[in-house]
């Protein structure tokens, strides 16, 4: 089978709801993503095929075609079409996927894989509410698929509680975990290791200066244990807070897929080669934890173990899920997440698969290690699993 390299990734600074990006349209967010990926790689635009965007809220101005709008919101040309796709919380890893797929179909050579998020602008759930609170439809489940599960919603919240409960996870160690995605953040940022990553954006700070936004706004550089310990739980007897959950965030990402004729074509040199792409799906209900099924899957398809793996991105939506998913693989937790996640640096849903590939890349060059994987609980109980192998 032909195989399909990573050339470019870039992803934008995370910005906090109403923070640095809130004047950003999120066309405009992502086509900014788009103009780095094809002058990183130094690609003709022409040469793009097509350009794959994952956005979860497909609404107001994420609205009439998010892909195309970044497209003719970029310097790419008029003639590269776009799609756009929502897998959820994987909206953009698999955009990936279908860059790859079509690369290693032999179809196509040159394939943007991207995603946006602008969660100030276009809040979590308002392709949701907006009809319901216009008196219009029952929302997204029909009474069906609620007979079906026996539920009356279906909930990312209940489903995170669901796992801590499950695995007996305590506040304090979820609290730890999260304490610890803070600090390796912090210390990521400090240490200059997500610069060479980041799409520098002008913006206005609230002092009304101009000035480029190049760190993710969500990182609390003096977290403590006390600070984590004074939240409150989003459930009275729960143990899931906003303190150990993702952050709502603003952002775009992308990567450059290509053929290895377009290696040749082009002159480009790849930073990986895809290895393993797998996609599945379980219980929607606490639905948070596939990662761990499609895990066992792809490294089984890949012939490779846990332990074969160098660094892994687990997403942290809520910190239940990357601790689960260590406790059922056996992974080494020196390996997971080492610059953070998103609960310090936050999570702009469709952005986010490409944002962690894009993290992760750089970390195995940063590293000199070898095999990557990423993966990404999705709503509906599907998860993402990509392995790529490190070509710096």
């Amino acid at each position: 089978m032909a195989e399909a390299y990573l050339v470019a990734a870039a992803r934008t600074a995370g910005g906090k709801r109403g923070g640095a990006l809130k004047d950003w349209h999120p066309a405009d967010l992502g086509a900014a993503v788009l103009d780095a990926l094809v002058e990183r790689s130094g690609i003709d635009p022409a040469s793009v095929e097509d350009v794959i965007a994952g956005c979860v809220s497909q609404v107001g101005e994420q609205s009439f075609h998010i892909g195309r709008n970044m497209v003719m919101a970029s310097k790419l040309p008029d003639s590269v079409p776009a799609v756009s796709i929502d897998r959820q919380c994987g909206s953009s890893q698999q955009a990936l996927h279908f860059a790859a797929q079509a690369v290693m179909s032999g179809t196509q050579d040159v394939v943007i894989a991207a995603g946006v998020e602008h969660m100030t602008r276009v809040p979590m759930g308002t392709p949701v509410f907006l009809p319901m609170q216009a008196g219009i439809g029952t929302g997204p489940w029909s009474q069906a698929i609620k007979d079906r599960y026996g539920v009356t919603e279906f909930s990312q919240f209940i489903g995170a509680e669901m796992i801590a409960r499950n695995y007996q996870m305590s506040r304090e160690e979820l609290d730890g975990f999260a304490l610890e995605s803070h600090r390796r953040a912090a210390a990521a940022t400090e240490r200059g290791d997500f610069a060479d990553e980041i799409v520098p954006l002008e913006v206005v700070d609230a002092e009304g200066s101009e000035t480029r936004h190049t760190r993710d706004e969500g990182i609390r550089f003096d977290a403590s244990p006390e600070g984590f310990a004074s939240l409150k739980m989003l459930k009275p007897d729960g143990v899931v807070t906003a303190g150990n959950a993702s952050q709502i965030c603003d952002g775009a990402s992308g990567v450059l897929v290509v053929s290895e004729r377009a290696l040749k074509d082009h002159g480009l040199t790849p930073l990986a080669r895809v290895d393993n792409l797998t996609v599945t799906a379980g219980d929607p209900v606490i639905m948070l934890m596939e990662p761990i099924p499609a895990t066992r899957r792809a490294l089984e398809r890949s012939g490779r173990r846990i332990g074969d793996i160098d660094l892994y991105e687990v997403n942290e939506a809520f910190a239940p899920v990357p601790l689960a998913w260590l406790r059922e693989l056996g992974g080494d937790p020196e390996r997971l997440n080492v610059n953070g996640g998103a609960i310090a640096l936050g999570h702009p849903l469709g952005a986010s698969g490409t944002k962690l590939m894009t993290t992760l890349l750089h970390a195995l060059e940063a590293r000199d290690k070898r095999f990557g994987l990423q993966t990404m609980c999705e709503g509906g109980g599907i998860a993402n699993v990509t392995i790529v192998e490190s070509l710096h």
